[in-house]
């Protein structure tokens, strides 16, 4: 239950709703536990008259309409109480559930890189959905039907034992049993459920492989292979279902069943004692209602802890994500402004995942509105240094500066928003192609968007398209060829008008021609704009005013491109390979 701790926050938030919904919750059930008497009063005065103690049938008649217009009375306004309960307490229940959900997804945009490095993105999201539910559960049903068991057992109970005490204690003897029954079926049920929710998940998994990898299964002409896999998991699926649905089927007849014994004590105990003059017949009828009234409360027990125990699991993981501190910090709220010279001094990261040293004491400087390249083999480091350029990783030792200032005391969102960033791995939104351009600046006009997309030389293709601009790319940009997300992601970035501006290999999908037009462009674009290429053809980076070589994450070789192709080393050696492919 520690766990649940964290929700306090948000019942004090909603204190109102909640003690108003509580109260109402309290009315409604003293409100349908007067029935029971009225009904008792209808068979007494019914009884009195057939044993001649009452002999004016009109008497009886007008006693009989009266009690059922009170019958009628109340249920309704036990009803309209009851749906007031729900509205305050459900409905609140959603807006908590709103609530934690956007803390959690706000957290998620708090965390560094490693943490997704860490975790996979179907347990992030099953956290924010299913785990979330299941909470939702706690804060809303569970709480309710908890304070309508409460007060209806209380009450109940109360007014069985003013009528009559030894038959309360009679007809309650199956009621223990019952509950303790349903509680301990309860978490047998949720025990049964956790498997079939994990074989869910591999059915979901496979489909989803499946799909995402349907070409290469097709090239390979796996078909049957995955065909069979995918139906050996559905299996067991389907047996993990059966046996939870077996289980689920003892719930209800257990219930009826003991209910069933509990009203046939009340009507052989409560016989007797009427027999002997202790009771009235109408007390008899008044315990049958109540035993029936006091079923669903017992029975909700066992469900509600059962529920109870679901979300403390829950909310013990979704506490682990929301406990977890940020890596990346913004240490100023102030404004700052990330124009000025770049310079890296003595930097070293090692990946603790992998324990690789990406970065070993590299140093260099770069002028402001100068344009520095990149360029090293797979592994290099070349990414690193982007990365915590960004801050989407901090330097372990030495330090990243911009006009002197450590980046760590720069306003982070000022530093990214500064930031036009082309990754490798380009990635477009499930949406349009203009939507996605406009990523990089929401108030954008459609003037704007195409002359990015002519600068990145996708204007083009994206006029062949049926619906142009408004074309929907599909997920992660399926629909368009490597090179077409490569240009579209390098629109988005330039319509930013960044400070800086990051290429990451952004060109390694393209032919030589669209590279060299792409490339035009942009030396006239970041003209007097700070930039730093990356890439491991040197066609991209000739005209960079600077050139850095990068080898296991130290600088093997520094310059300008002419000087470095007049000298014995990489460079020159990887210029003349290169040279010699064109031709």
């Amino acid at each position: 239950m520690k766990s649940l701790k964290h929700l306090n926050k948000y019942f004090y938030k909603y204190r109102v709703r909640l003690s108003a919904g509580t109260i109402i919750c309290v009315l409604s059930n003293v409100l349908k536990l007067q029935i029971p008497d009225l009904i008792k009063d209808s068979i007494n005065a019914a009884n009195s008259y057939s044993l001649g103690i009452i002999t004016d049938k009109s008497i009886v008649k007008e006693a009989l309409l009266e009690s059922i217009f009170h019958i009628i009375g109340f249920a309704f306004l036990a009803g309209i109480l009851m749906f007031f309960t729900r509205q305050l307490i459900i409905v609140t229940s959603r807006y908590i559930e709103f609530d934690l959900k956007n803390e959690i997804y706000n957290q998620y945009q708090k965390l560094a890189l490693n943490f997704y490095k860490k975790n996979r993105t179907g347990d992030l999201m099953n956290r924010v959905s299913e785990d979330v539910g299941k909470v939702r559960m706690y804060v809303g049903p569970a709480i309710m039907y908890s304070i309508n068991t409460i007060v209806s057992i209380v009450v109940t109970f109360f007014l069985m034992i003013k009528t009559d005490i030894i038959l309360t204690v009679y007809t309650l003897i199956p009621l223990p049993i019952l509950s303790v029954s349903i509680y301990y079926l309860s978490k047998l049920i949720h025990k049964k459920t956790t498997i079939v929710q994990e074989y869910l998940s591999k059915l979901t998994t496979a489909a989803q492989e499946t799909f995402s990898g349907i070409r290469i299964i097709k090239s390979y002409t796996t078909e049957p292979a995955i065909i069979d896999y995918f139906e050996d998991v559905a299996e067991q699926s389907k047996q993990k279902n059966i046996e939870l649905f077996k289980v689920q089927a003892l719930f209800f007849p257990l219930m009826i069943l003991l209910i069933g014994i509990s009203n046939l004590i009340v009507i052989y105990v409560g016989g007797l004692r009427y027999i002997d003059g202790f009771i009235t017949l109408g007390d008899v009828a008044k315990f049958i209602l109540y035993v029936n009234i006091l079923t669903w409360p017992v029975a909700v027990l066992g469900w509600v802890t059962s529920i109870v125990q679901q979300a403390a699991a829950s909310q013990a993981r979704i506490n682990e994500f929301l406990d977890e501190e940020p890596e990346i910090k913004n240490n100023t709220l102030s404004f700052t402004s990330i124009k000025g010279d770049l310079k890296f001094n003595n930097v070293s990261y090692t990946y603790d995942d992998t324990n690789i040293k990406a970065l070993k004491n590299v140093s260099f400087e770069l002028k402001e509105g100068k344009t520095l390249a990149i360029l090293g083999k797979t592994g290099s480091g070349k990414t690193t240094i982007i990365n915590i350029i960004a801050r989407l990783f901090d330097a372990q030792s030495g330090t990243v500066s911009i006009n002197g200032i450590d980046i760590t005391q720069l306003n982070l969102d000022n530093l990214r928003q500064d930031i036009g960033f082309v990754p490798q791995d380009a990635f477009l939104f499930s949406d349009t192609i203009e939507n996605n351009i406009r990523f990089g600046k929401e108030d954008a006009t459609l003037e704007m968007i195409e002359q990015v997309a002519k600068d990145a030389y996708i204007h083009h293709n994206i006029m062949e398209f049926n619906k142009g601009y408004k074309t929907r790319v599909g997920e992660r940009g399926v629909t368009l060829s490597g090179g077409q997300k490569q240009r579209v992601s390098i629109a988005r970035a330039l319509i930013k008008n960044a400070d800086l501006l990051i290429l990451d290999d952004c060109l390694s999908a393209v032919d030589t021609e669209t590279e060299e037009i792409i490339l035009s462009n942009l030396e006239r674009i970041t003209k007097n704009r700070t930039t730093i290429i990356v890439s491991h053809r040197i066609s991209s980076i000739k005209h960079a005013d600077s050139v850095i070589v990068l080898n296991k994450g130290e600088i093997i070789q520094e310059g300008t491109h002419n000087s470095l192709v007049s000298k014995k080393g990489f460079y020159k050696d990887l210029y003349e390979q290169q040279l010699l492919k064109k031709t």
